[in-house]
């Protein structure tokens, strides 16, 4: 298991913001300058650099400067650690599931197995006089 938990934790914050999460998308597509990761969001370029450096410090972007442009990348490779943590905790989930799956069958078994209402009933009917 993931034994870093401050870094995990600062992967955890920086996924947790739906503005972050997409400017990752973008850069998923490839290097963009702050202006490109800010244009689609009512921000400006200092709330945009908010952001990166929140993304910065989780490890997942890398800005370089290159004249008086900031140009980010994406660095997804502390994701990882985000994906294992989660994946300790799948083996719970799936037992979970499991268990719920056999009493779902079992539930359905005895009820196709319970003879209906309709059945005795109309045995009942036909009985009497």
């Amino acid at each position: 298991m993931v034994e870093d938990s401050e870094h995990l934790d600062a992967v955890f914050h920086a996924l947790s913001d739906p503005t972050r999460r997409a400017m990752l998308t973008g850069l998923a597509k490839g290097p963009r300058n702050v202006g490109d990761l800010s244009a689609p969001f009512d921000m400006s370029l200092a709330a945009a650099s908010k952001h990166i450096r929140v993304l910065e410090k989780a490890g997942l972007v890398r800005r370089s400067v290159q004249g008086r442009t900031h140009v980010c990348s994406l660095d997804a490779m502390p994701m990882h650690a985000g994906v294992e943590w989660m994946r300790h905790y799948e083996k719970f989930w799936s037992q979970q599931l499991d268990t719920l799956e056999a009493l779902l069958v079992a539930e359905d078994q005895a009820a196709a197995n319970k003879p209906s209402k309709t059945g005795t009933e109309a045995k009942k009917k036909g009985s009497k006089p």
